[in-house]
């Protein structure tokens, strides 16, 4: 009884320390960022009945998905805040939005670490890697360890649509959405399982608001605001 009590406190401790290891690099997330992750479960154990539904599930989504699907998948393989321009309009493009634009690359870096901290933390195979067989439409093809838990896309995805929305609060909800696409869009390409990608909707909304609470992010979240409403048609 008293293991199942140290293992997850010893689990806090570790993301602390690494997240203060981290902490000099971040403009945005405070040092304990990683709390976060306490907020997701474990995924399925390898090999259990679980993980076993869940690889199928996967497949069926996968296999099923038509080309237009396939090739959004492959379009979002590095995601940006430009995915959005569909919901925002067709004036929201690269290369006018300095401030915005670096804004939105700190937050994915920050974001990055967090989901990659619990990748690390629970090691989960890709279904490609996991069953090769069943996946060779995959959209990608990288080395055993690359893993799944939480999807990365998922995650920042969830950020970039919460974070956009305080920018252009009208679209919210069409925002939300895309951002629960992004995710989606990586169980059909072959990459992620659903429990990924669940997961990663829940880390981005708190990252998002662990984020909208510093100080320093707020400053520069209204310059990219006043930079984006001098450029509106």
């Amino acid at each position: 009884m008293k293991f199942r009590h140290v293992v997850p406190a010893l689990f806090s401790i570790a993301l602390l320390v690494s997240a203060q290891a981290y902490a000099g690099a971040t403009k945005y997330l405070p040092a304990n960022a990683s709390d976060v992750l306490a907020l997701l479960p474990a995924p399925p154990p390898a090999g259990s009945s679980e993980d076993q539904a869940e690889l199928d599930a996967t497949f069926r989504v996968h296999s099923t998905c038509s080309p237009e699907q396939l090739a959004r998948s492959k379009d979002e393989n590095k995601l940006t805040i430009f995915h959005f321009s569909p919901v925002i309009g067709p004036w929201f493009q690269p290369g006018k939005f300095p401030k915005t634009e670096a804004l939105f690359k700190e937050v994915e870096a920050e974001a990055k670490v967090m989901s990659n901290q619990g990748k690390a933390q629970w090691k989960r195979l890709r279904p490609y890697n996991a069953d090769p067989e069943r996946f060779p439409r995959a959209i990608e093809h990288e080395a055993k360890t690359s893993y799944s838990y939480p999807s990365g896309h998922s995650t920042r995805g969830n950020v970039f649509a919460y974070l956009l929305a305080e920018l252009f609060p009208e679209k919210r909800e069409a925002l939300l959405e895309k951002g629960r696409d992004c995710g989606w869009l990586r169980v059909q390409g072959g990459v992620h399982y659903p429990d990924d990608v669940f997961a990663g909707r829940v880390l981005g909304q708190a990252l998002a608001k662990t984020f909208l609470s510093s100080q320093i992010f707020q400053r520069d979240l209204a310059e990219a605001k006043a930079e984006l409403a001098a450029a509106r048609p």
